[in-house]
């Protein structure tokens, strides 16, 4: 009776969590939100010439055209400015990389100093936006009266990227909670954020924040700061991303750098209702293993609630693959993985590894 208690309060928390807070489709009963300001798309990119395409592609079939997009190349050593370049964009040569600057907070800085624009996009270059999707984030934007950020779709191609389902769905309990949205120092998705220029320098960009490891969090944290709302929506049917295509070790990395580091941010109510969840995911995947034991039939009880659970909250965070839910039990050893890895960096290093850069979790940068 216990594991079942367990079971069934675990995916209690997790729907307590999750709401479905898609971003919403603009109406068009009028002009198109955001006509009379100039619109800027500023993408940091490193190494980046696989994902470029997509994205560009994306933006130059867009229902509200940006009046321009900015391509950061920071330090790219393949084919990304000439990537860019092919789409007639403006690409621009991040400077050497000062200290006290983490490598995308100094990029974004960059792009913004040579923005002209009155509402500022910033886009990391693995994210692919549906044809209405800038309309619709200007729209939200402006109903909002503050910042927004939105949690791409999580589109998954090989296996190991289907590894990344259970810490995808915790990632999206984190920015969905209610919880969050009371808390002083909520922050925001990273992938795709919306500001307008003016609430963007009052708050002082991305150079405020220069040294954070978790550029994201720490921005939502000074937006609010200043007194700016802070919005944060669910990308499906318009913002998608494929985030880790170049294999299993970018994936250990980016997941890593945040998962342990990004804890101490979380509510208290946040952290509870996500170990809940995790310790009855954890729990009811012991079914496989304990199977012939008196306690099988509540495992497999547990096992099932959270297939069911996983697969609905699919419809809204990511593409996994049919048969992912009913798997998940591989999903959730790997994000045990993430957590074993991101604790070892954090305790042990007290420094994060993501693309060829070292960044100590205080903030100062290492070669």
């Amino acid at each position: 009776m216990s594991l079942l208690l367990l079971f069934a309060a675990g995916c209690c928390a997790g729907f307590f969590l999750f709401r479905r807070k898609v971003l919403p489709r603009a109406q068009r009963a009028g002009p198109a939100a955001g006509d009379g300001a100039k619109l800027s798309v500023i993408i940091p990119a490193r190494n980046e010439e696989r994902n470029l395409p997509h994205l560009l592609a994306s933006l130059r079939d867009q229902t509200r055209r940006p009046d321009e997009i900015i391509v950061v190349d920071d330090g790219s050593e393949d084919g990304t400015r000439r990537v860019a370049e092919s789409f007639g964009v403006r690409v621009i040569e991040c400077p050497p990389l000062p200290p006290g600057w983490t490598g995308k907070t100094w990029a974004v800085w960059n792009g913004y100093k040579h923005a002209g624009g009155d509402v500022l996009v910033f886009l990391d270059a693995d994210v692919r936006l549906a044809p209405q999707a800038l309309e619709c984030l200007i729209a939200a934007r402006e109903a909002s009266g503050g910042v927004l950020s939105v949690v791409p779709f999580h589109t998954a191609e090989r296996w190991y990227e289907r590894l990344a389902m259970v810490t995808n769905i915790l990632g999206v309990f984190v920015f969905t909670s209610p919880f969050e949205a009371r808390n002083p120092r909520q922050g925001l998705y990273g992938s795709c954020i919306v500001a307008h220029r003016t609430d963007y320098e009052k708050v002082g960009g991305h150079e405020s924040i220069r040294s954070e490891l978790m550029d994201d969090l720490s921005l939502g944290a000074q937006f609010k700061r200043f007194g700016v709302p802070v919005a944060n929506y669910l990308g499906a049917g318009l913002v998608s991303f494929r985030m880790y295509p170049d294999g299993l070790r970018s994936q250990l990395e980016g997941f890593g750098k945040a998962a342990v580091p990004s804890l101490p941010r979380l509510t208290a109510g946040t952290l509870a209702c996500v170990v809940l969840w995790t310790a009855g995911l954890v729990v009811s995947s012991a079914a496989a293993l304990l199977w012939w034991t008196p306690h099988a039939v509540p495992l497999l009880c547990g096992y099932a609630l959270y297939t069911l659970q996983i697969a609905y909250l699919n419809k809204y965070t990511g593409s996994f693959g049919r048969a992912s839910p009913l798997l998940h039990v591989f999903s959730a050893a790997f994000f045990l993985v993430i957590l074993a890895y991101s604790a070892y960096r954090a305790v042990f290093f007290g420094r994060m590894r993501w693309r060829g850069r070292t960044v100590e979790i205080g903030g100062r940068l290492r070669r």
